[in-house]
């Protein structure tokens, strides 16, 4: 039997996954990395970007991170992102609205402040509309 890996997947507001699984692999500053059980210990940034999880028996788990850093230590692979979401809860439709409204706010702005956040929250809305 294969060595498994232990991973979690932490952001902000949840724990979004925890369990032992075959490989994942994550979208690290200078790359995408696979890490399998046994790798050597590593610390990275993230990158915008989609996080794989295999585990055998179980479809493909895909969640998009963004921001935040992964470490590989003997005892497996923690991956804390600022931003998570699950590809499979992602509507195109629905965030090509809010592209479109987030898009309506930076025009809106009326300080160089609000326009600075809305500018942010709509270069996240298109980092999550290429990944789907």
């Amino acid at each position: 039997m294969a060595e498994k890996l232990q991973f979690d997947l932490v952001s902000p507001e949840r724990l979004l996954f925890s369990g032992e699984v075959d490989m994942v692999v994550v979208p690290g500053a200078e790359g995408d990395m696979g890490i399998m059980a046994g790798h050597a210990p590593v610390m990275s940034t993230l990158r915008p970007g989609i996080v794989n999880v295999d585990a055998a028996g179980k479809p493909q788990e895909r969640i998009f991170v963004r921001g935040g850093f992964a470490e590989v230590t003997p005892k497996g692979l923690t991956v804390l992102a600022e931003y998570t979401v699950p590809l499979a809860e992602l509507d195109a439709a629905a965030l090509d609205r809010e592209i479109s409204h987030a898009q309506e706010d930076v025009s809106d702005a009326k300080t160089d402040a609000k326009r600075q956040a809305a500018q942010e929250k709509l270069d996240h809305l298109k980092q999550l509309r290429q990944v789907i």
